[in-house]
């Protein structure tokens, strides 16, 4: 009777015990709620969160900003200088959870709960092309190589070490993987290590970065929570598989990521050339045409810099003219007397794209109506209409860039356009048209952003 009372003992101290945790877990999701504020670690890169006209903007910032509304609370981001004061608030319980392009490496599974991988990188070694960058760990013998403290890479380069002794790094302190990518560009040190995707979007801001070897197997990039956040660890799980399953997390991360497939070192060195020398004389008109028709001054720029290199005496073989290479007849229709006068062509092209996206149901949303536009402005709306009927046809959503990206090719095929109103098109050419533009765009936007880094910036890993 005795063994028998002291094991039911046992069993309702144990059930307390579980019971406990799951209550003090819970709070943590209680808290959020009943503060009406989720608090987020997160750092100022092009990846993760930053500042646009429009308010904050990034993969990480946009997918925040989701879970948010699913809990029926608002995000306050916090932005942090280095990974070792990120994990330590964290591991403090200051904020309820990181989104900062985290890897789910073992050293962290052991510290902190993660939400689902959303993304999966690798980990590079960037070099400046002059120099060439090592296809082998052999390679990087008496090279000055250089990785953010604290984070994934030197993990890893620690494990490599063990069994490569001549290995050298030195992980300075207060310096982001944007940072060092910059030192590598200006030639301050030979290489760093960065994710796939972080060395993938700053070559287009330095085209002489080159990628070398890759470091271990890929990583998984998920959100992390104190090891007690077991509640709201499943809340993230839960409003993860919808966010997935709706399709959005494939149109965050085409919309971030889809234009920069390609890198053309020679086509990008030009642009940055001409960045310098020639749009600052014409600034001023996209700014104005921006602000009358509610656009983005450095889309126009771009378009204008994919229509004609911000050559506003350019001409084309059919006929097209002027900085935004309009035709006689879409000229006529926004009133441009002079295709050729900088000014009446950037303020007329800048009307036309207003009017198509204008044009567009009103279930197309943002930004998707804009690169829709676009391919409109490139290869016309009836062909557009077209390709959205294709998409539907598909069983794909016409309201969306990356339906439209799909079938847009197939309108040069002649089984796809005897069955649509406009005929033949050259689809692909529009969707690398519009790829071109949101490329050049996003360089512009980021200008701001890279001359801004006076200060130290918070690691990527």
């Amino acid at each position: 009777m005795r063994l028998r009372q002291w094991r039911w003992l046992m069993l309702l101290g144990l059930a307390l015990a579980i019971g406990g945790c799951q209550e003090q877990s819970a709070s943590r999701l209680e808290q959020i709620r009943e503060r009406g504020e989720l608090i987020v670690l997160t750092r100022n890169a092009p990846t993760t969160y930053f500042q646009t006209h429009a308010g904050v903007a990034g993969v990480e910032a946009d997918m925040v900003q989701d879970f948010a509304t699913h809990l029926g609370v608002v995000p306050r981001f916090e932005l942090v200088d280095d990974w070792e004061e990120m994990f330590a608030r964290l591991e403090a319980g200051e904020a309820d959870l990181a989104a900062a392009g985290i890897s789910r490496s073992p050293g962290r599974l052991e510290r902190f709960r993660f939400g689902p991988g959303y993304q999966t990188v690798r980990s590079q070694v960037v070099c400046h092309r002059d120099a060439g960058a090592p296809a082998s760990l052999a390679d990087l013998e008496g090279v000055e190589l250089a990785v953010v403290r604290g984070s994934v890479y030197q993990e890893r380069l620690d494990a490599l070490q063990t069994n490569m002794a001549t290995l050298e790094w030195r992980a300075p302190g207060g310096r982001s993987t944007e940072d060092l990518l910059m030192a590598v560009w200006e030639g301050e040190i030979d290489c760093t290590v960065a994710d796939s995707n972080v060395a993938r979007i700053n070559r287009r801001y330095f085209p002489e970065l080159e990628v070398g070897l890759t470091l271990g197997e890929p990583d998984v990039l998920a959100w992390a929570m104190p090891a007690e956040a077991e509640s709201l660890q499943r809340e993230v799980e839960r409003w993860f598989r919808q966010f997935e399953h709706s399709g959005a997390l494939d149109q965050l991360l085409d919309h971030y990521y889809g234009y920069v497939q390609k890198f053309d070192y020679v086509d990008l060195r030009a642009y940055r050339a001409r960045v310098e020398a020639r749009l600052p004389r014409y600034v001023r008109h996209f700014k104005a045409a921006g602000e009358q028709f509610g656009l983005p001054w450095t889309l126009l720029a771009a378009i204008g810099y994919q229509e004609s290199h911000w050559d506003p005496q350019a001409v084309s073989p059919t006929g097209v003219a002027g900085i935004m290479m309009l035709t006689n007849s879409t000229a006529r229709s926004v009133g441009v007397a002079n295709r050729l006068d900088p000014r009446q062509s950037i303020h007329g092209g800048a009307e036309y794209l207003a009017y198509l996206r204008e044009r567009l149901p009103e279930s197309v949303p943002e930004p998707d109506r804009t690169w829709i536009a676009l391919a409109a402005y490139n290869i016309g709306l009836g062909h557009v209409l077209d390709a959205r009927q294709l998409a539907r046809e598909q069983g794909l959503d016409p309201d969306r860039w990356a339906s439209l990206r799909q079938t847009l090719p197939l309108l040069s095929k002649r089984q796809h356009y005897r069955n649509v109103r406009h005929g033949y098109a050259r689809g692909r050419g529009a969707v690398r048209y519009v790829a071109r533009i949101r490329n050049y765009q996003e360089i512009l936007r980021a200008r701001g952003l890279i001359a801004a880094r006076a200060e130290p910036q918070p690691a990527a890993g």
